[in-house]
């Protein structure tokens, strides 16, 4: 049965049109059944009246709509402002009450009985951002106490972006005693009765909560002026680094799991461990008749013979449990299982169908085990065992279902559960991994809270506020650690934590920024055998992209989300939901075990049973309908399991959903009058959401020009839903590179995992109230000449004022166009070299500035224990320094803005009153101009100074470069622009890249898109190259032929040294080329002789230390087949640790060299072996300094070398 057979895709019927004469907007009534036979006819009908261009053009402003309104990284912020709503709150709610004993200290009792305190946590309430002024500051008239606190300022001042959580906290204090009480009415002769002393209501400061930049909780959100054009807000300001969460990929636990590794298991499997139940098929125990395997359940604390919990579950008899689990018992393998599992259970518990006898089987079981329960079998049943179904008869009736399921499993007529496919798992983002880390440190509050308040329990004590007993610093400091460490709780060992979850923003430029927090990553325990982990599952097409990840060992588990990949958030209206479910058709669980549910089809929310339906059919078509109205969230996602007879509905967080046309809505598009904001799109029922599962129901074209073609495929495609555009499927990354699916795969995940992020842009707009380490910035950035469709769909252009046909987010295009050839060049370009132009260089092109911030900061906090010396106060000032050059320093110890700086330095001046020197020095290779001084506290009241040095660099030999398409490579030669070739037009090229450099790469799409480029810089219509739509090769070639050039981008050119005309032609055309962050200057290391290790003296390691550059023995090998002995000589003993040393050649010994005295009275200082008492035959021996140590070392445990020597 085809997805459009059901009535929910065959869209309104022409009757609509008989019925109303009104707009074709207005929607009939539900329940009216109606004919949809001629569907099909009008489905074609609308499209052809819409036709193919207008189509494609919606489909652009719908996708322009869906960025306006959600942004990059909306799942970041979104899943934040959940939890700040929400999250928070159900977090203490789940608390509950806190009951304090007391301390039972027999000496401090007094008169009367113990008393005891309980507490209870009520609103959660989060103040914004505050910054308090301190006391010197509010004492002023008219001061404030607290002014706001922005993240600029959280940056500059290394301090925490965040804000104050205030709980209201109800506190009773009691005493417990017995009472007597009328047997007669209340049935029991005492009973507990509280007497309340005290009580207790306040408002209790409960540490403090790091705040996401733009979310709801931040100033950014409604402030006129921004901090950065570029800035989307997503990440959180710690001790002023920005860190961001990277999403977690976990296993859902929503869903019944069936697994056949280690043994056959269906799971159910709740966040609570106590209520999780695990149903095994486990080799039979000797003695019990039937098939091989038996059924056994485990529950709570122990292990129950499944027909035991059956008969627990109050089902009369054998043949009502076979009949609950409803399976074919012709097969003789399930029968067999089931007469097995009955014997077993006979052999384990007599008499087990009395249910007596059955509770009392499982509590014994219950209270052998380590940690038995403390409530009754009973109670355990009714609260733990599948708890969101209230009677005994639908737990029983859940239990079979669970049973059905693993046999079909086993019996291969169900697929087990298959852990890389993404309906299986959801993404944990900012809500869920705070809520996981809140959770541990609010424990470890309440812990020390409760040892606190015990003490002052006593009769002789009384109680103070509850502020004096919590300490709000450990949940501050606990979550800033987690965040600067990047150690995060982990989701289900205790103790335990993990790295990988936040990771700290990188800023090399704005594409860099947003791609890291557009990341999704998998946690594996061991990065070696993973399966199939690593391999793209057809799950991910169109959520996640399958070519933005990391090569190495994190290929394939760290992960981007889809250009419109959206992150689903908790739909909270679960009662609602329920409602709109009856109304379309669901009836209630009925509560017996005895009637058949053979016809009925199961329906299933969040993957718990909520009720039953006679046709599943019409019920998804109602519910989906319901949804295009918006009467239902547009986040809930709806499956129809036909083969199961199963309705799957899921309302949760973390599942990746994304837009679709709905083909059967259209019609329309016209009555929207060119309102396309997504919302209104969402809300007419023309784009819906889809998430994983659902898709699979639905046939989907992959652009509008497979809907034209449709009717030509054999058999006719009959589609439901339409791709916004295919070149969607890929991340933001990919998704800008043109003619991407014309490169190997392998050279696109170069460009979108690293040339793309090392691309030196633009990084800020704010560069001047920002002081990041380490910083690019390119001069004169270009947008390139080319567009893609996502590249123009990111939003509304915020320049289309100023600049005509500027794309949305030019920032994410980090370089310039420049004119490059395919040439060879004097064999400077071979090996991926590029010869550049000198002339093009000095007019600016690929020009940086690059800016190094240098930090230091003065602490003269006391350690404890230890009193601080007033000679040892450190503070900034100039002093004359021993360790550098202090000629540039002011008297405050700082440069003056615009000093030359090089290499000996001091940066920044920094010394004790004692007159010790801790100044900062300018490290071997570190220069420039001084660009900004800033001096500044943080919070806890440390100062700190950072100093910016900035250098102007050109393009220098040995830098890196890159194309859009994976095609790096090093500047090798400057050539004067004399000597370059140039066409019959005078154009020199910038850049000259050698052919060898396409064939093997398999990057065709370079040279497409110099063609294209060539045609768009003279002015020709084709202008995007929008991977998998692109513009086909002929296209591009007549586009060429018609502005009066060569078809195939070929050029005459003369030879620049000569001036004859060139034999061949020249493939020569505009390119993108980007400057990437690895340059020569940075990298370059040389040495002669320098610093060496005290103990080794062989030469230290750092290159900013001047140390020595490692020769190791593949290089030696390469020396010594070179036959280079003199060189090798030289390069591992002369400039490494050349040493002497003197051996006796009697004894073989070494000859130490003592002072000694001898006839005469006279002492003199010589070589003197003291095994042989003499100085006759000792010779002096060159060695390494490294050798010389060995020996001495193995002499002081025991162990003496000889060393025979040869005179030469």
């Amino acid at each position: 049965m085809g997805a459009w057979d059901l009535p929910e895709e065959a869209g309104p019927s022409s009757m609509k049109d008989k019925f109303f004469n009104g707009s074709s907007r207005m929607d009939i009534d539900d329940d009216i059944e109606f004919d949809y036979s001629d569907s099909d006819d009008e489905l074609d009908g609308s499209l052809q009246e819409l036709g193919e261009g207008p189509l494609r053009n919606f489909c652009k402003k719908a996708s322009t709509g869906f960025f306006e309104q959600y942004g990059l990284i909306s799942h970041q912020i979104n899943s934040y402002n959940d939890f700040i709503k929400h999250g928070i709150q159900q977090v203490f709610d789940s608390i509950g009450e806190i009951v304090i004993e007391p301390g039972y200290d027999p000496s401090k009792k007094g008169d009367g009985d113990w008393k005891r305190a309980a507490i209870k946590f009520g609103k959660v309430t989060l103040e914004r951002p505050l910054f308090w002024t301190g006391e010197k500051f509010s004492s002023v008239d008219g001061a404030k106490d607290y002014l706001k606190l922005y993240p600029r300022h959280a940056r500059l001042q290394n301090m925490t972006y965040s804000s104050r959580i205030k709980v209201e906290t109800h506190v009773e204090v009691y005493t417990e005693g017995l009472s007597r009480s009328d047997k007669f009415k209340t049935g029991v002769d005492r009973y507990v009765e509280k007497s309340l002393l005290n009580e207790y209501h306040s408002e209790v400061n409960f540490g403090r909560l790091p705040v996401m930049v733009k979310s709801d909780l931040c100033w950014m959100n409604e402030s006129d002026k921004k901090d950065c054009e570029f800035d989307q807000g997503g990440y959180f300001v710690i001790k002023g680094a920005e860190k961001t969460f990277i999403a977690q990929e976990q296993i859902c636990l929503k869903r019944l799991w069936v697994a056949k590794d280690p043994a056959w298991t269906i799971a159910y499997r709740p966040v609570s461990k106590r209520k999780r139940v695990y149903v095994k098929l486990v080799p039979k125990v000797e003695g019990v008749v039937g098939g091989e395997k038996i059924l056994t359940a485990y529950f709570s604390v122990t292990e129950i013979p499944i027909w035991i919990l059956f008969f627990a579950l109050d089902v009369p008899n054998d043949r009502e449990v076979v009949k609950l689990i409803n399976l074919d018992t012709e097969d003789s393998t399930i029968t067999n299982i089931l007469i097995a599992s009955i014997h077993d259970a006979d052999k384990k518990c007599e008499g087990f169908r009395k249910r007596g006898n059955t509770l009392k089987h499982i509590k014994d079981l219950m209270q052998n085990c380590r940690f038995p329960p403390t409530e009754s079998v009973e109670e355990c049943l009714a609260n733990y065992l599948f708890p969101n179904l209230k009677t005994l008869a639908q737990k029983a009736r859940f239990l079979s279902y669970m049973v059905k399921c693993l046999l079909e499993a086993y019996r291969g007529r169900r697929k087990v559960d298959n852990r890389d496919d993404f309906k299986n798992k959801r993404v944990e983002l900012a809500g869920e991994l705070l809520e996981r880390e809140l959770k541990v440190h609010i424990k470890h509050a309440e812990r020390r809270m409760v040892k606190a308040l015990q003490r002052d329990l006593y009769k002789d004590r009384e109680l103070h506020s509850i502020d004096q007993y919590l300490d709000a610093s450990v949940i501050t400091n606990g979550l800033s650690r987690a965040f600067s460490t990047g150690a995060w709780c982990h989701p289900f060992k205790r103790m335990e934590r993990i790295s990988g979850v936040v990771a700290t923003l990188r800023r090399t430029n704005p594409l860099q920024a947003t791609s890291d927090m557009r990341k999704t990553r998998q946690q594996v325990s061991y990065t070696g055998r993973v399966g199939d982990a690593r391999y793209p599952h057809p799950s991910h097409w169109g959520k996640i992209c399958f070519l933005s990840t990391p090569d190495g060992e994190n290929c394939g588990l760290v992960k981007n989300l889809a250009s419109l990949g959206l992150v689903s958030t908790t739909v909270l209206e679960q009662e609602s939901l329920l409602r709109k479910f009856h109304e379309c058709g669901m009836e209630k669980l009925v509560d017996d075990t005895s009637s058949s549910l053979e016809e009925k089809h199961k329906i299933f929310l969040d993957g718990d049973w909520v009720g039953i339906c006679k046709d599943s059919s019409s019920f998804v078509a109602k519910l989906r309908r319901k949804r295009r109205k918006m009467e239902v969230p547009y986040q809930v996602e709806i499956k129809r399991d036909h083969h199961h007879k199963e309705v799957r509905i899921f309302a949760d967080a973390g599942r990746i959903l994304r837009p679709l046309l709905v083909l059967q809505n259209l019609k329309k598009i016209r009555d929207l009058k060119g309102d396309y904001s997504f919302q209104s799109l969402l809300d007419n029922g023309i784009v819906e959401l889809i998430g994983t599962e659902e898709e699979e129901d639905c046939k989907t074209a992959w652009g509008i020009r497979y809907l034209f073609s449709a009717g030509k495929e054999n058999p006719p495609a009959k589609y439901t839903h339409c791709e916004l555009d295919s070149s969607f499927l890929l991340g933001l990354s990919c998704g800008i590179i043109p003619f991407a699916n014309h490169d190997h795969a392998r050279r696109v995940l170069y460009q979108s995992e690293k040339h793309s992020q090392q691309a030196i842009g633009y990084t800020t707009t704010n560069p001047n109230i920002r002081t990041d380490t380490n910083t690019h910035q390119l001069y004169y950035p270009q947008r390139p000449l080319f567009r893609t469709m996502l590249s123009d769909c990111l939003g509304k252009s915020k320049y289309s004022d100023h600049h005509k046909g500027m794309v949305p987010h030019p920032e994410f295009f980090n370089g310039q166009c420049a004119i490059v050839a395919v040439n060879v060049h004097l064999g400077y370009n071979q090996e991926d070299s590029l010869v550049m132009n000198r002339a093009s260089l000095e007019r600016g092109m690929f020009r940086s500035e690059h800016i190094r911030s240098y930090k230091a900061e003065v602490d003269n906090s006391e350690a404890p224990g230890k009193k601080l010396k007033p000679e040892d106060l450190i503070s900034f000032g100039k002093m004359q320094s021993k360790i550098g050059r202090v000629d540039s320093l002011d008297d405050d110890g700082f440069p003056y803005v615009g000093a030359n700086l090089q290499t000996g330095d001091i940066v920044i001046g920094k010394h004790a009153a004692s007159g010790n020197d801790h100044s900062i020095k300018l490290k071997h290779t570190e220069r420039g101009m001084v660009q900004k001084v800033l001096l500044s506290a943080n919070d806890e009241g440390k100062n700190f100074a950072v100093v910016s040095l900035r250098q102007v660099r050109s393009p220098c030999l040995g830098d890196k470069f890159s194309s859009m398409h994976g095609q790096k490579g090093v500047l090798g030669f400057l050539e004067s622009q004399e000597n370059f070739p140039f066409t019959r037009q005078g154009i020199v090229p910038d850049i000259v890249i050698n052919p060898h450099a396409f064939p093997s790469r398999q990057t065709p799409g370079q040279l497409l898109e110099a063609a294209l480029g060539k045609g768009v810089a003279l002015g020709g219509g084709l202008k995007y190259a929008t991977p998998f739509t692109s513009p086909s090769v002929d296209d591009i070639t007549a586009q060429l032929h018609r502005l009066g050039f060569s078809r195939w981008g070929d050029e005459r050119v003369y030879d620049g040294r000569t001036g004859e005309k060139v034999q061949s032609l020249i493939f020569m055309g505009p390119t993108f080329y980007q400057r990437l962050t690895h340059m020569a200057e940075d990298k370059v290391k040389y040495r002669n002789t320098g610093p060496v290790h005290p103990l080794t003296r062989q030469p230290v390691a750092d290159r900013k230390r001047f140390g020595g550059i490692k020769f190791g023995e593949m290089e030696r090998d390469c020396l010594i087949a070179h036959g280079a002995a003199a060189n090798l000589h030289e390069r591992l003993f002369t400039l490494s640790d050349s040493s002497q040393m003197h051996i006796c050649r009697k004894c073989k010994n070494m000859a130490n060299v003592i002072q000694r005295p001898v006839l005469g009275g006279r002492k003199i200082r010589g070589p003197y072996c003291r095994f042989c008492e003499s100085v006759e035959d000792v010779v002096r021996v060159n060695v390494p300094y490294g050798a010389k140590l060995l020996c001495q070392e193995l002499f002081s445990m025991g162990i003496s070398l000889k060393f025979e020597t040869e005179l030469c």
